[in-house]
């Protein structure tokens, strides 16, 4: 019997193809990969319950819609942090959460319908929250990289044609408005809870037919509505120092900063921002060591690029739609 090992090649390879199809069955992502099928559903249970391998469906704001995204950096007493960020995990408006600054800076992430809800939280609500003692509000203008694309897309642990046969073909469906309807909320709402849920557990969620989910779920997926999101504990798989970090860049340079970095296989989300510094990223990496070495050489190489302030990410408290694991 296979004696799997903790975050081995096998489970990187597992999870770059569930990356590129979430709801791949296991009898596929096992025939690309030439192991059994129960070798990939055991590996996938180890790293749920190990791992913190969670997969989710996504909502995406349809074009039409006027959502605000914001980069929030709430600085807190020490006694208070763990708290807030608690208490901010529970609104439906926050999509990330980690605890940066040796466990005294909350950064979070809010998906906003209007100028009055940023107002609300930023203006109204936290300045009166115990325990706070700045807030840095940051509107997120422009992705590099992150959302549907996954730090796992970078690893080159699938040869180019294990890739391509794992990749879905184009959807058929028409691509139709970016939006999801009233009728599709129980099939959403199903899947952001469990983003492999079975298509008879989403016929039940919805009442409808197999063929009428299949149908649903391509054409919310081909709109660009919804995407089914991959996370995963990378400590479990030796990148033990995940970093946040916010770069001045030259104006001039701020795009070709933004997609160098967004190009990095260090980096899993990178977005320009307004405030003092006008790009953010997250960076994982192995140690402190490989992070002296990005910061250093390759940041440190990039024209345009003014100041680095790296923070290392204690925790993360939320991760979209649901709580991961603690560590």
């Amino acid at each position: 019997m296979e004696s799997p090992t903790r975050g081995d090649v096998l489970d990187l390879r597992i999870l770059h193809a569930l990356e590129l199809d979430a709801r791949a069955p296991f009898s596929r992502i096992a025939a690309v990969l030439g192991v059994s099928d129960q070798t990939v559903a055991r590996r996938f249970r180890a790293l749920r319950a190990e791992g913190g391998l969670r997969v989710v469906g996504v909502r995406c704001a349809a074009s039409d819609e006027p959502f605000e995204h914001w980069l929030l950096r709430v600085r807190c007493a020490p006694e208070g942090a763990t708290a807030i960020a608690e208490a901010l995990a529970k609104r439906p408006d926050t999509s990330w959460i980690g605890l940066t600054s040796g466990g005294t800076e909350v950064t979070c992430t809010v998906n906003v319908r209007s100028r009055d809800d940023a107002d609300d939280l930023l203006i109204g609500k936290l300045p009166r929250t115990p325990h706070i003692v700045d807030i840095r509000a940051h509107q997120l203008l422009h992705r590099f990289y992150g959302g549907p694309a996954g730090w796992l897309h970078k690893s080159g642990a699938l040869a180019p044609e294990e890739a391509a046969a794992l990749t879905p073909a184009p959807s058929t469906a028409p691509p139709g408005p970016a939006v999801i309807t009233a009728d599709n909320e129980p099939l959403v709402t199903t899947l952001e809870r469990d983003g492999r849920a079975t298509y008879p557990e989403l016929q039940r969620a919805t009442g409808l037919s197999e063929s009428a989910v299949r149908r649903r779920l391509s054409r919310l997926v081909a709109s660009g509505a919804l995407y089914v999101d991959v996370e995963v504990d990378a400590g479990y798989l030796g990148y033990r120092n995940p970093s946040m970090l916010y770069v001045t860049a030259a104006p001039r340079a701020l795009h070709a900063v933004g997609e160098a970095l967004g190009a990095d296989p260090e980096v899993a989300y990178a977005a320009a921002t307004t405030g003092p510094s006008n790009l953010m990223a997250v960076v994982i990496t192995r140690d402190s060591g490989h992070l002296y070495r990005y910061l250093s050489d390759r940041l440190g190489g990039l024209d345009g690029v003014e100041h680095v302030e790296s923070m290392p990410l204690l925790r993360r408290v939320k991760q979209l739609t649901y709580r991961p694991f603690r560590g």
